[in-house]
């Protein structure tokens, strides 16, 4: 899942950047609004960890442009965001949730605890309450980076685990090969042309030729369970 990580703080930002990555995210970093404007404007993201206190101004006025984007549009206003700064008064919180943002966590914050955050502001944007994706006789855990399958366990690679979930969270959607490399790769990373053909044929290996289908000519999707 892609993350964009707005924060001024270099030390702060590489940090978590590294911790994100471990976890499975695809982390873009920027430490000023404008340019974090124009990353929305580019490409969707799955959440934004916004600070406040930036060079340019304050974060909250990119939650705002945020939150008036016209529908359909990038960047989606409906992208979940979490707001993380050293402000610590009641005053600034219920500012900064009244503005649109859905959670808010105070400096210095657990790591755990931000990434559980996280993970539930993507559930709650997936339309999910359950923590664990279940298909057929598959079983994926997003917090522990796990799949089962018939109760057993399947080793997937970060890159795989990634196309699987994508593609569940999305299903029965067709997902581009562009939309599906948008969620896995941050501005930075060169792709191979042939990347998530490699990652869905290993994830076919693995996991049997029913679960990801291919609509010729668009992309893939894993349809409904049980369906032909």
């Amino acid at each position: 899942m892609r993350v964009l990580l707005v924060e001024d703080d270099e030390g702060i930002a590489s940090g978590l950047r590294a911790h994100l990555e471990q976890q499975g995210w695809a982390v873009d970093w920027v430490s000023r609004l404008e340019p974090a404007w124009a990353a929305l404007r580019a490409e969707p993201f799955d959440l934004v960890l916004l600070d406040l206190g930036l060079p340019d101004g304050d974060g909250t006025e990119l939650l705002r442009r945020l939150r008036r984007s016209p529908a359909g549009s990038l960047p989606d206003a409906r992208t979940p965001a979490l707001i993380m700064t050293a402000r610590d008064e009641v005053a600034s919180r219920v500012q900064g949730l009244d503005l649109g943002a859905d959670d808010y966590v105070t400096k210095p914050f657990d790591l755990d605890e931000l990434g559980a955050r996280m993970r539930a502001l993507r559930r709650r944007a997936a339309g999910r309450a359950h923590p664990v994706l279940a298909w057929g006789e598959l079983e994926v855990d997003p917090s522990a980076r796990t799949v089962l399958r018939g109760g057993r366990p399947v080793e997937l690679s970060s890159r795989e685990f990634a196309v699987l979930l994508a593609l569940l969270e999305a299903s029965p959607r067709v997902l581009t090969r562009p939309q599906i490399e948008a969620r896995l790769y941050n501005f930075e990373t060169t792709l191979d042309s042939n990347a998530i053909e490699v990652h869905v044929h290993h994830l076919r290996r693995k996991l049997g030729e029913g679960v990801i289908r291919t609509m010729r000519g668009v992309g893939y999707f894993v349809p409904v369970p049980g369906a032909a």
